[in-house]
């Protein structure tokens, strides 16, 4: 068989695909994929795949807008414009920093979220008007769907899925 064959197994429940995964990792094949029409809790640690660092890049991106808060709100209201609001001085930003909580609050969350969608749409390769990479639409529907890759191996593989609940079992050739 060429190397670049794959097997398609849909399953129709997610607890099924679950222990397929974990069958099909005890066989020691190889999975290059797994199609789910909602996100299936555990499916990265069954599937053997490293934690994220998004969590990281979020905090980092917060810490960026936390810094750019504070230089804005230094500069506006401090450096470059300062004025009595309130009979808050106007001559140093530590002491008027409780009015700033807010702005600082929501620069925060804007730099990190924002950046976070920017930065998970470039790791997933997702842009506007891409193509979608889905092998079989029942995926966005009902269906999941395990890609494996197939190497002078298809029939004991088959085989092997046939055991874990597949409801049909495709081989094709990967683009």
């Amino acid at each position: 068989m060429s190397t670049n064959k794959v097997i398609h197994a849909l399953y129709n429940d997610d607890d099924i695909l679950m222990d397929a995964v974990k069958t099909v990792k005890d066989a020691h094949y190889h999975i290059e994929e797994v199609f789910t029409p909602f996100p299936v809790h555990g499916l990265d640690k069954a599937m053997g795949l490293a934690p994220t660092r998004l969590a990281i890049t979020a905090f980092l991106y917060g810490i960026t807008g936390t810094a750019v808060a504070t230089w804005l709100t230094w500069y506006t209201m401090i450096a470059d414009w300062p004025q009595d609001i309130g009979g808050k001085p106007s001559f140093s930003w530590a002491e008027n920093m409780p009015a700033f909580v807010p702005i600082l609050f929501e620069l925060t969350v804007f730099f990190a979220a924002h950046l976070m969608v920017i930065t998970f749409y470039m790791r997933s390769k997702i842009w506007p008007f891409k193509e979608a990479e889905n092998p079989d639409p029942r995926t966005t529907d009902d269906h999941f769907l395990m890609e494996i890759s197939v190497n002078e191996n298809e029939e004991e593989l088959k085989a092997l899925l046939q055991t874990t609940g597949a409801v049909e079992i495709n081989v094709v050739d990967k683009h």
